[in-house]
């Protein structure tokens, strides 16, 4: 292995678990020695030492990223290939134990697995793989005998953010390693969906917000529901499976709201529900416009703040969003309110949460708070493992 050594002082964060060395933290590394021969190449393991020359990990090197090293071990030699079946095997045991009667969840995630850069997605036996590390990518091969021989993988391809793989510099391209790209039926302890891996988001289904589904569904017992944003209707099922009265599901995507009546319809429920196409902004207004009131209303949208420069106008998105949901809350209902931007903070979400309840004229307790589902943990360390916010709050 090569040799990375880092500037005065930088390696006490490291050294305290977090797991990437920053470009700008290296001071020499193997590149400058005349031999081509003798380069790092991206996604080579690589030794990190302190500036006293003293090794104290192990990791992935990239040179086209800002994060130059991932880190994989504190070991100075190991087996790469043992390591890898060691982990992916702790991070599937470790789901099953904390849901034992699910087969379909997120088996990897991350950093927070000690696995950088490698996202999978379990859908019974498909296996859906995002690729955001050079090594990972170039060690994929192996990651697939595991899947296959040791998880009896029937599907495995990746479903890739553009975005990640270019910060990497990583080609934007998806492959299939095994089986086809198709469809599954999956339950998530409760609800069943149908997933179509070739037009859904992400990886074909948001299993962050799984534990927060189940527990808003429980408040929705003989209630009206509003679920917005509701993608594959997600929170509106569960609150249709705990019995509520009537479930009315928005989106401004036409194939999300399709996906959401063939998910109500695959579960056979008998309440009342209402599928429609709109703006949630603009449905929102148009609510309290019609002195429309919901028991509880559910806002879930996709992330606003897509880096830390453009954090401004989304809380400002955010604030408002709140604002009107507020307003279409009745008085004694429940507002549950989520927000996935990794930049907005949870001090700031919920300054943001207390604002919107002041501008709506609306005084709010707030009773529960969570972040995503136990399937994603993350690293007390790592403040970057954390991007979920999840509030439930009582209309007063």
């Amino acid at each position: 292995m090569q040799k990375i050594s880092l500037k005065k002082n930088e390696e006490h964060r490291i050294k305290q678990g977090h797991l990437w060395v920053f470009s700008n933290e290296v001071e020499s590394d193997e590149r400058r020695v005349e031999s081509d021969e003798c380069r790092v190449q991206n996604g080579d393991v690589v030794e990190v030492y302190d500036s006293r020359n003293n090794f104290f990990a192990s990791g992935f090197y990239n040179a086209n990223s800002l994060i130059a090293v991932r880190i994989l071990t504190n070991e100075k030699e190991f087996d790469l290939s043992k390591l890898l079946e060691e982990r992916l095997t702790a991070a599937y045991n470790f789901r099953k134990t904390i849901y034992t009667k699910r087969n379909s969840f997120r088996m990897v995630f991350s950093e927070s697995d000690f696995l950088p850069g490698l996202i999978i997605d379990k859908y019974d036996n498909t296996f859906v793989l995002q690729v955001y590390s050079y090594g990972m990518e170039k060690n994929i091969e192996a990651i697939i005998t595991i899947l296959k021989e040791k998880f009896s993988a029937k599907n495995i391809f990746t479903k890739n953010e553009e975005y990640f793989r270019k910060l990497e510099g990583l080609p934007v391209e998806d492959k299939i390693y095994l089986g086809e790209v198709g469809e599954e039926i999956i339950s998530d302890g409760f609800v069943n969906y149908k997933i179509n891996f070739v037009s859904s988001h992400k990886t074909g289904f948001y299993f962050d917000q799984c534990d927060n589904r189940d527990f808003a569904g429980k408040l929705c017992k003989d209630k009206s529901v509003l679920d917005c944003f509701c993608n594959s209707g997600g929170f509106g099922l569960h609150a249709a499976y705990n019995g509520a009265k009537s479930v009315t599901f928005v989106d401004s995507s036409k194939h999300e709201i399709e996906n959401a009546k063939t998910n109500f319809e695959l579960n056979s429920f008998n309440c009342n529900a209402e599928f429609i196409d709109s703006d949630v902004f603009d449905y929102l207004e148009k609510c309290i416009a019609q002195k429309q009131k919901y028991d509880v209303v559910i806002i879930d949208p996709p992330a606003f703040a897509k880096n830390k420069k453009s954090l401004p106008v989304a809380m400002k998105g955010y604030e408002k969003l709140n604002r009107l949901a507020l307003e279409v809350t009745a008085n004694g209902g429940f507002l549950f309110t989520a927000s996935c931007s990794h930049h907005l903070k949870e001090e700031i979400f919920l300054e943001v949460l207390h604002r919107a309840a002041i501008k709506a004229g609306k005084k709010v307790q707030m009773f529960y708070f969570n972040n995503a589902s136990l399937d994603h943990p993350s690293l007390p360390v790592m403040e970057e493992t954390v991007y979920l916010k999840f509030a439930a709050l009582r209309i007063l």
